[in-house]
């Protein structure tokens, strides 16, 4: 599988320099060919392990459509700018490129979120959220493969339909159908979105581990309608943190390893996450003050260095308290269970330099198990004064 795709992905990349329509933004190009190749390696080793999840075949066909049907649809751009008559592979390329996307978009973000973890939906009602978008979508594809004309997407060609019908035209100029389709994808997004809140809300133990994996993988994806507004670093951050952290996300998950380690990375990423962001406002919000301080002192437009290394010492200085801070706020604001835990354990260290009752520091003790670790039962067992001396006389 993972082969592949390589190999459909390098034919689209050798076709489009062909046809002179190299991408402007190199980044972002690598970053679609390692996520979608996680794609394909994680889909094929939860195949392989966990055939009956299905799961790993929609993140395997979700790789394959990337790597194969683009190229399709290049080789008939290719075919149409050199000779101007299609061949039989050429029409079957500009087939699949009329309908495959209304399948990525379906499979990706209807039935993953839907079926996540165990491949099952959360309950029998959740039923009409597979089967309406399966339908539109089934709808839409079903029209864009008999439109009477196929039209390239990234180069302007037409192509006769072999299987077409007189008179239909592209999907997209049909608004009834296109409202119809478009309505029941979006039927199904909002539903696959309302089922892994409920899954969340409703999961315990190994499933919640396996939600918090995806949710933290697909973060990002709230902030998608913005990314327009947004820096373009910070937007190609956010879309390389999707593409590349779903699917490693989504095999931890599923294959439970490493599962209960997500806390500490969500623990870490809200800590440094912030810490990033607030050392980013000092140091440019620092360089700013410190050239205007210096440019009033000394009548200079720009003192750059100088301002620079200000703001750099400021950061240094800031660093750890402010880190120590943020790990407090956190902690007792979002694992509120691991601060109080650490507060009893405080206390009872402090508490036990002073207690010399020992029947007190039993129960003190088994207090504090119950408190912070909330054990099913917990009991002491001491050895008795007469065991000791008994043992002393023996010696």
């Amino acid at each position: 599988m993972l082969l592949v795709y390589i190999a459909g992905i390098s034919a689209n990349g050798w076709l489009e320099r062909r046809l002179g329509l190299q991408s402007e933004h190199s980044a972002e190009d690598v970053v679609l060919f390692v996520g979608f190749s996680l794609f394909a390696a994680v889909g094929s080793l939860l195949v392989a392990k966990r055939p009956v999840n299905p799961v790993g075949w929609i993140m395997s066909a979700n790789a394959l459509i990337v790597g194969i049907f683009p190229a399709c649809e290049s080789y008939a751009a290719y075919v149409m700018s050199t000779s101007g008559h299609p061949d039989a592979l050429a029409v079957v390329g500009a087939w699949a490129n009329s309908w495959y996307w209304y399948l990525l978009l379906a499979l990706t973000f209807v039935y993953l979120p839907l079926l996540f973890p165990d491949g099952r939906l959360p309950s029998r009602r959740w039923l009409p959220v597979a089967v309406v978008p399966a339908i539109g979508v089934a709808g839409i594809a079903i029209l864009g493969a008999l439109a009477e004309t196929l039209r390239g997407q990234t180069f302007d060609y037409r192509i006769d339909n072999p299987i077409g019908i007189e008179g239909l035209g592209y999907v997209e100029d049909l608004q009834a159908f296109a409202v119809l389709g478009g309505g029941a994808l979006a039927i199904g997004t909002v539903g696959a979105v309302s089922s892994v809140v409920v899954r969340f809300r409703r999961s315990r133990g190994t499933e919640r581990q396996q939600l918090k994996w995806f949710l933290y993988a697909a973060a990002p994806i709230v902030a998608f309608p913005a990314i327009e507004s947004l820096p373009q670093i910070v937007s190609g951050l956010l879309f390389g943190w999707v593409l590349l952290g779903l699917p490693t996300a989504i095999g931890i998950a599923v294959l439970r390893y490493r599962l209960y380690e997500i806390d500490l990375v969500i623990n870490r990423t809200l800590v440094y996450g912030s810490l990033t962001a607030m050392l980013a406002l000092v140091y440019f919000g620092g360089v700013a003050t410190t050239q205007a301080i210096l440019r009033t002192i000394t009548g200079h437009e720009e003192q750059p260095q100088l301002a620079i290394v200000v703001s750099t010492l400021l950061i240094a200085a800031l660093f750890n308290p402010l880190r120590h801070r943020l790990q407090f706020f956190i902690d007792r604001r979002f694992y509120r269970r691991k601060y109080d835990a650490a507060k009893t354990l405080a206390a009872f260290s402090t508490r036990l330099r002073e207690e010399t009752d020992l029947d007190a520091l039993t129960g003190e003790v088994l207090g504090v198990v119950r408190e912070t670790m909330q054990p099913e039962h917990a009991s002491l067992w001491l050895r008795s004064h007469r065991a000791e001396a008994k043992e002393d006389v023996l010696s």
